[in-house]
Protein backbone atom coordinates (compact mmCIF):
# COMPACT_ATOMS: atom_id res chain seq x y z
CA UNK A 1 0.00 0.00 0.00
CA UNK A 2 1.15 3.48 -1.16
CA UNK A 3 1.26 5.92 2.27
CA UNK A 4 0.39 8.50 -0.33
CA UNK A 5 -1.94 8.05 -3.49
CA UNK A 6 -2.88 10.99 -5.61
CA UNK A 7 -5.08 10.44 -8.65
CA UNK A 8 -5.98 12.65 -11.48
CA UNK A 9 -6.55 15.57 -9.39
CA UNK A 10 -7.09 18.86 -10.59
CA UNK A 11 -7.87 22.55 -9.06
CA UNK A 12 -8.55 25.76 -10.11
CA UNK A 13 -9.12 29.41 -8.45
CA UNK A 14 -11.81 30.76 -10.92
CA UNK A 15 -10.48 30.44 -14.54
CA UNK A 16 -6.77 29.40 -13.53
CA UNK A 17 -6.13 26.39 -13.24
CA UNK A 18 -3.74 25.58 -10.58
CA UNK A 19 -3.40 21.91 -10.94
CA UNK A 20 -4.17 19.79 -14.10
CA UNK A 21 -4.67 16.03 -13.83
CA UNK A 22 -2.13 15.40 -10.99
CA UNK A 23 -1.33 11.79 -10.16
CA UNK A 24 1.75 9.99 -8.43
CA UNK A 25 2.23 7.55 -5.60
CA UNK A 26 4.98 7.95 -2.89
CA UNK A 27 7.10 4.81 -2.10
CA UNK A 28 7.15 3.60 1.65
CA UNK A 29 9.89 4.90 3.78
CA UNK A 30 11.63 7.02 0.92
CA UNK A 31 12.43 10.64 0.82
CA UNK A 32 10.56 12.15 -2.10
CA UNK A 33 10.97 15.77 -3.60
CA UNK A 34 8.37 17.65 -4.91
CA UNK A 35 10.16 19.56 -7.58
CA UNK A 36 8.79 22.92 -9.42
CA UNK A 37 9.24 26.57 -9.71
CA UNK A 38 7.55 29.28 -7.76
CA UNK A 39 3.83 28.98 -8.82
CA UNK A 40 4.32 25.21 -9.92
CA UNK A 41 0.98 24.66 -8.04
CA UNK A 42 3.02 22.76 -4.88
CA UNK A 43 1.17 25.07 -2.01
CA UNK A 44 -2.15 24.32 -3.81
CA UNK A 45 -0.77 21.05 -3.77
CA UNK A 46 0.06 20.86 -0.20
CA UNK A 47 -3.24 22.19 0.64
CA UNK A 48 -5.53 19.84 -0.85
CA UNK A 49 -3.11 17.11 0.89
CA UNK A 50 -3.75 18.68 4.05
CA UNK A 51 -7.57 19.15 3.66
CA UNK A 52 -6.95 22.90 3.49
CA UNK A 53 -8.42 23.10 0.14
CA UNK A 54 -10.90 20.16 -0.89
CA UNK A 55 -11.56 19.59 -4.49
CA UNK A 56 -14.36 17.34 -6.29
CA UNK A 57 -11.85 16.43 -9.35
CA UNK A 58 -9.49 13.19 -8.10
CA UNK A 59 -9.05 11.58 -5.63
CA UNK A 60 -6.07 11.17 -2.49
CA UNK A 61 -5.58 7.97 -0.29
CA UNK A 62 -3.56 8.77 2.70
CA UNK A 63 -2.27 4.99 3.95
CA UNK A 64 -5.35 3.31 2.68
CA UNK A 65 -7.96 6.28 3.83
CA UNK A 66 -9.66 7.92 1.16
CA UNK A 67 -9.33 11.63 2.43
CA UNK A 68 -12.30 12.72 1.09
CA UNK A 69 -14.58 10.05 3.19
CA UNK A 70 -12.10 9.62 6.03
CA UNK A 71 -10.90 12.69 6.71
CA UNK A 72 -9.89 12.43 10.26
CA UNK A 73 -8.25 9.25 10.22
CA UNK A 74 -6.23 9.77 6.82
CA UNK A 75 -5.19 13.12 7.99
CA UNK A 76 -3.86 11.14 11.91
CA UNK A 77 -1.35 9.49 9.29
CA UNK A 78 0.35 12.73 8.35
CA UNK A 79 2.79 15.31 10.08
CA UNK A 80 3.17 18.67 8.45
CA UNK A 81 4.96 21.13 8.31
CA UNK A 82 3.44 24.10 6.69
CA UNK A 83 6.00 27.12 4.80
CA UNK A 84 4.58 29.79 7.34
CA UNK A 85 5.64 29.11 10.90
CA UNK A 86 3.05 28.40 13.05
CA UNK A 87 4.89 28.56 16.46
CA UNK A 88 3.32 30.09 19.57
CA UNK A 89 6.93 32.14 20.34
CA UNK A 90 6.21 33.22 24.18
CA UNK A 91 5.76 29.86 25.00
CA UNK A 92 8.35 27.37 25.86
CA UNK A 93 9.42 24.66 23.25
CA UNK A 94 8.34 22.12 25.47
CA UNK A 95 4.55 23.75 26.18
CA UNK A 96 4.39 24.07 22.20
CA UNK A 97 4.97 20.49 21.80
CA UNK A 98 2.70 19.49 24.98
CA UNK A 99 -0.26 21.74 23.50
CA UNK A 100 0.28 19.86 20.11
CA UNK A 101 0.09 16.79 21.70
CA UNK A 102 -3.11 17.05 23.23
CA UNK A 103 -4.38 17.81 20.59
CA UNK A 104 -3.91 14.63 18.91
CA UNK A 105 -5.51 13.26 22.15
CA UNK A 106 -1.88 12.58 24.11
CA UNK A 107 -1.51 13.62 27.33
CA UNK A 108 0.63 12.05 30.81
CA UNK A 109 3.41 9.78 30.46
CA UNK A 110 2.74 8.61 26.72
CA UNK A 111 3.06 12.28 25.78
CA UNK A 112 6.21 13.50 27.67
CA UNK A 113 8.15 10.02 25.93
CA UNK A 114 6.64 11.10 22.87
CA UNK A 115 7.57 14.95 22.84
CA UNK A 116 11.14 13.79 24.52
CA UNK A 117 11.71 11.27 21.20
CA UNK A 118 10.62 13.70 18.62
CA UNK A 119 12.73 16.39 20.14
CA UNK A 120 15.97 13.68 20.09
CA UNK A 121 15.39 12.87 16.63
CA UNK A 122 16.50 16.67 15.68
CA UNK A 123 18.61 17.16 18.27
CA UNK A 124 16.68 19.51 20.39
CA UNK A 125 16.06 18.40 23.49
CA UNK A 126 18.25 20.47 25.17
CA UNK A 127 16.44 23.43 24.71
CA UNK A 128 12.85 22.05 25.82
CA UNK A 129 12.59 24.87 28.51
CA UNK A 130 14.07 27.62 25.96
CA UNK A 131 11.24 30.13 24.66
CA UNK A 132 10.45 29.83 20.70
CA UNK A 133 10.95 33.62 20.37
CA UNK A 134 14.93 32.80 21.94
CA UNK A 135 15.76 30.26 18.79
CA UNK A 136 17.35 30.75 15.64
CA UNK A 137 15.41 30.20 12.63
CA UNK A 138 16.94 26.86 12.00
CA UNK A 139 16.31 25.66 15.53
CA UNK A 140 12.79 26.87 15.22
CA UNK A 141 12.13 24.74 12.25
CA UNK A 142 13.92 21.80 13.89
CA UNK A 143 11.43 22.40 16.50
CA UNK A 144 8.34 22.20 13.98
CA UNK A 145 9.49 19.05 12.27
CA UNK A 146 10.05 17.34 15.76
CA UNK A 147 6.23 18.47 16.21
CA UNK A 148 4.84 16.99 13.04
CA UNK A 149 6.58 13.40 14.27
CA UNK A 150 4.85 13.88 18.18
CA UNK A 151 1.64 11.47 16.90
CA UNK A 152 3.83 9.00 15.15
CA UNK A 153 2.74 10.10 11.38
CA UNK A 154 3.48 7.53 8.85
CA UNK A 155 4.03 10.18 6.25
CA UNK A 156 6.10 13.67 7.42
CA UNK A 157 5.20 16.63 4.82
CA UNK A 158 6.99 20.00 4.25
CA UNK A 159 6.10 23.04 2.35
CA UNK A 160 9.36 24.50 1.65
CA UNK A 161 10.93 24.38 5.05
CA UNK A 162 13.79 25.69 4.34
CA UNK A 163 12.29 29.20 3.11
CA UNK A 164 14.54 32.23 4.30
CA UNK A 165 17.13 30.03 6.33
CA UNK A 166 20.69 30.85 6.47
CA UNK A 167 22.98 28.03 3.93
CA UNK A 168 24.15 26.39 6.83
CA UNK A 169 20.86 25.90 8.52
CA UNK A 170 18.97 24.92 5.21
CA UNK A 171 21.74 22.06 4.85
CA UNK A 172 21.09 21.19 8.62
CA UNK A 173 17.39 20.99 8.27
CA UNK A 174 18.03 19.11 4.57
CA UNK A 175 20.09 16.83 6.40
CA UNK A 176 18.13 15.62 9.50
CA UNK A 177 15.08 15.06 7.55
CA UNK A 178 16.87 13.05 5.55
CA UNK A 179 18.18 11.06 8.32
CA UNK A 180 14.58 10.69 8.87
CA UNK A 181 14.06 8.71 5.63
CA UNK A 182 17.00 6.69 6.21
CA UNK A 183 15.31 5.53 9.10
CA UNK A 184 12.20 4.32 7.64
CA UNK A 185 9.68 7.10 7.79
CA UNK A 186 8.44 8.41 4.47
CA UNK A 187 9.10 12.11 3.44
CA UNK A 188 7.49 13.91 0.82
CA UNK A 189 9.63 17.87 0.75
CA UNK A 190 8.21 20.48 -1.36
CA UNK A 191 11.15 22.54 -2.92
CA UNK A 192 11.95 24.55 -5.64
CA UNK A 193 15.95 24.60 -4.74
CA UNK A 194 17.72 21.37 -6.70
CA UNK A 195 20.73 21.55 -4.23
CA UNK A 196 18.30 20.00 -1.16
CA UNK A 197 18.01 17.33 -3.68
CA UNK A 198 20.29 13.64 -3.24
CA UNK A 199 20.82 11.78 -6.45
CA UNK A 200 18.79 8.77 -4.57
CA UNK A 201 16.21 10.74 -4.28
CA UNK A 202 12.73 10.28 -5.61
CA UNK A 203 11.29 13.31 -7.43
CA UNK A 204 8.30 14.68 -8.58
CA UNK A 205 8.55 17.14 -10.79
CA UNK A 206 5.77 19.87 -11.34
CA UNK A 207 5.94 22.68 -13.64
CA UNK A 208 2.17 24.95 -14.46
CA UNK A 209 0.29 22.25 -12.77
CA UNK A 210 1.99 19.32 -14.69
CA UNK A 211 3.18 16.18 -13.79
CA UNK A 212 6.78 16.14 -16.36
CA UNK A 213 8.52 13.26 -14.42
CA UNK A 214 8.50 10.91 -11.52
CA UNK A 215 11.50 9.05 -10.91
CA UNK A 216 14.66 8.50 -9.14
CA UNK A 217 16.60 12.06 -9.33
CA UNK A 218 19.70 10.54 -10.87
CA UNK A 219 17.13 8.52 -14.00
CA UNK A 220 16.20 12.08 -14.31
CA UNK A 221 19.35 14.07 -14.35
CA UNK A 222 20.36 11.05 -16.91
CA UNK A 223 24.09 11.93 -16.12
CA UNK A 224 23.52 15.86 -16.89
CA UNK A 225 23.61 17.92 -13.13
CA UNK A 226 19.95 17.55 -11.89
CA UNK A 227 19.75 21.24 -12.30
CA UNK A 228 20.61 21.09 -16.10
CA UNK A 229 18.10 18.44 -16.36
CA UNK A 230 15.28 20.41 -14.71
CA UNK A 231 16.08 24.16 -16.56
CA UNK A 232 15.62 21.90 -19.82
CA UNK A 233 12.19 20.17 -18.67
CA UNK A 234 10.81 23.84 -17.05
CA UNK A 235 12.05 26.56 -19.65
CA UNK A 236 14.76 28.08 -17.03
CA UNK A 237 12.08 28.62 -14.01
CA UNK A 238 14.96 26.72 -11.52
CA UNK A 239 17.58 27.80 -8.78
CA UNK A 240 20.67 25.66 -7.35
Amino acid sequence: MSPLDVSHVSYSYGAKQALDDVSFELCPGRFTALLGPNGAGKSTLFSLLTRLFVTGQGRITVAGHDLSREARAALSKIGVVFQQPTLDLDMSVALNMSYFAALHGLSGRMAQTRIDAALDRLDMRERAREKVRALNGGHRRRMEIARALVHGPEILMLDEPTVGLDTASRRAITDHVHELANGGLTVFWATHLVDEIKPQDDVVILHQGRILAHDRSENIASGEPLIDRFIQMTGGDAEA
